[in-house]
């Protein structure tokens, strides 16, 4: 065998094998080595592939450095990659990566924002802001004098502020018919009718001059130390080092009444198994000895807040208890029941003193004026009943089409207050058998009914889901034609409540002082006796309990906890603790209001002690 110049001889002579895959050629007459084909790469192929059986003998050096590839071709070499893989990989989308936006509809996904501009998709931490919380209330106050610093600073008095007149007949009509989410329209005064075109301001606010500063005043050319220096006032805003003008100062550092603190969480929790979740019954009731009264089923429990005990006063055979009230002084207990009647109990001891009859369905609202229970059934009657005389009644008021569900008496002008499941709201004089007042400005049933005790004839009622309104009645004005007093206090009472709250318009009567819509069903309410506020309990579908401030109606608190309609309410003897219950079978106890201050006849002289 010969051998090639430049070509080892060792390389020469090994065997020559047959191979599947392309193979390295070598120059004519002569052998090569076979090549690898389990460790090829895509160089060699290409270099293999590029020679031709009949070419022309190839280099040496480039021989010798295809061999050296050869060898090298069976140790691991390491390769960077220099592109991607041909596979495709899964966009990843997350927080941690710039989103890809392609694809997406970005005026559908903006349509889909809430009107604050949040995501569409509900956050845990979303959660309502009151309406004026502890919290809600300092940021309210906070904007509210930081709105009257900015103003007092850009304008000083040259902006009149506006001021709500009263309003006009066409204009009340207008907002009765617009409906509640309108705002009464309010004039300025002081301000020339609006042009056509805008016009450029007559003074430049932000031009300097040297002999007049925005506070009017000239600017001196010696301190006022100097002895013969202008004699300026040192507290004027050019010798200030505030950034606020020396009145906002004084603003800021009023003294400020700090919002009340109520706890949002009650104080004890009571089970109440089969609380009926019923709109139109009154279970709960505290008397005036501190007991509170709860009708469960047919059985009636009462609770001794002095020593915690539960007492169950009776159990009914055969009904159900749909009503509970305590006589305002006494142990006196009156139940109604699902089958039309009304018992009287003895809490003390415990025995039923007598069984009244008259109404042939349900009683489901019961109050006591002294020694006279009026009772309200299912039947559309009201029932005048004397219990000291032997008579089941003595007066029968015909009035409501439908349930009557809400009863309370003003003991001081002898006035009862009936609300129906036919949304009507009555008043009734004394023992009158004719409704003084009739009024049908809710649109859903009146069971939530409260006399005010720090304003003479002040009623307040509140209506079902429908409805969702509180409204307060002025019951001293004669049903002939208001008087002008009258008028002017309903109209002082209206135009100091807060927004929200409508004043009546000719349209409506003229009794109707304010209505504020609170979002919810209102079913009950009850007077603060301690202080001006009320509260009210809520159903659907938010199951508050809130306390308002009245006549501005601003929300101290709002208390949630109550997993069904607030149905029930009811308020301790010394008016500091509200109970509220609901279908969820508890009963809760809220720190609600503070402790009456007492005050001495003298002014407080009694506090002193004796006076020597």
């Amino acid at each position: 065998m010969q051998k090639e110049e430049g070509i080892p001889a060792q390389v020469a002579e090994q065997p020559h094998e047959e191979v599947q895959t392309p193979t390295l050629l070598s120059p004519p007459e002569s052998k090569t080595p076979p090549t690898a084909t389990h460790k090829r790469n895509q160089t060699e192929f290409a270099f293999t592939t590029s020679l031709d059986r009949n070419s022309e003998p190839v280099d040496p050096g480039a021989l010798s450095r295809a061999l050296e590839q050869f060898e090298n071709a069976g140790r691991p070499r390491e390769r960077t990659p220099t592109a991607s893989p041909s596979r495709k990989r899964q966009r990843l989308y997350g927080d941690r990566f710039i989103p890809n936006r392609s694809g997406q509809d970005l005026q559908a996904s903006f349509a889909l924002l809430h009107e604050d501009g949040s995501p569409a998709t509900p956050s845990k931490s979303i959660r309502r802001t009151p309406h004026n919380e502890l919290n809600f209330q300092q940021t309210d106050q906070a904007n509210t004098t930081y709105s009257s610093v900015l103003r007092h600073e850009l304008f000083e008095s040259t902006v009149p502020q506006i001021m709500p007149q009263s309003l006009s007949p066409t204009d009340s009509a207008n907002l009765r018919n617009s409906g509640r989410s309108h705002t009464p329209p309010v004039t300025i005064s002081n301000l020339p009718a609006p042009a056509l075109t805008p016009s450029t301001p007559h003074k430049n606010l932000f031009s300097y001059s040297p002999r007049n500063s925005y506070s009017g005043q000239p600017t001196p050319s010696r301190t006022p130390q100097s002895r013969h220096a202008v004699n300026l006032n040192a507290r004027s805003d050019i010798y200030s080092l505030s950034p606020v003008k020396y009145s906002s100062q004084r603003m800021l550092l009023s003294p400020q009444k700090a919002p009340r603190a109520v706890s949002k969480v009650p104080y004890k929790v009571l089970d109440a198994p089969d609380l009926a979740d019923d709109f139109y019954l009154n279970l709960v009731d505290w008397g005036s000895q501190n007991t509170l009264g709860v009708g469960l089923g047919s059985c009636v429990y009462m609770w001794n807040s002095t020593s915690g005990r539960v007492t169950k006063l009776c159990e009914l055979s055969d009904d159900t208890v749909t009503s509970v009230n305590w006589i305002q002084r006494g142990s006196h207990i009156a139940i109604g029941t699902n089958r039309g009647y009304v018992q009287i109990w003895d809490a003390h001891s415990q025995r039923r003193l007598r069984t009244m009859l008259g109404h042939t369905a349900r009683v489901g609202a019961l109050a006591w004026n002294e020694h006279i229970l009026t009772s309200g059934s299912r039947d559309r009657t009201i029932y005048h009943r004397d219990v000291r005389q032997p008579d089941q009644w003595f007066r029968k008021l015909v009035g409501h089409k439908q349930e009557v569900c809400g009863l309370k008496w003003n003991c001081e002008d002898q006035q009862l207050a009936s609300g129906g499941n036919d949304n009507k709201l009555m008043i009734w004089d004394k023992l009158n058998d004719q409704p003084t007042f009739k009024w049908g400005e809710h649109q859903a049933a009146v069971k939530a009914i409260a006399w005010s005790p720090h304003q003479r004839g002040l009623l307040a009622s509140g209506g079902g889901t429908a409805d969702r309104t509180i409204k307060f009645w002025n019951t001293t004005i004669s049903s002939q034609g208001p008087s002008a007093a009258s008028l002017a206090a309903a109209s002082t009472a209206a135009s100091a409540a807060g927004s929200g709250s409508v004043p009546n318009s000719p349209t409506a009567p003229a009794n109707l002082v304010s209505s504020l819509d609170t979002g919810s069903q209102v079913c009950n309410l009850a007077w603060s006796k301690n202080s001006n506020e009320i509260v009210s309990t809520h159903g659907y579908s938010q199951n508050q309990i809130i306390i308002w401030k009245y006549p501005s109606m601003q929300q101290v608190v709002s208390l949630t906890g109550h997993t069904y309609r607030v149905l029930y309410l009811a308020m301790s003897p010394d008016g500091q603790v509200i109970v509220t219950g609901a279908g969820d079978e508890t009963l809760r106890f809220w720190s609600a209001f503070k402790k009456k201050e007492r005050t001495g006849g003298l002014g407080g002289l009694d506090n002193w002690g004796t006076i020597r």
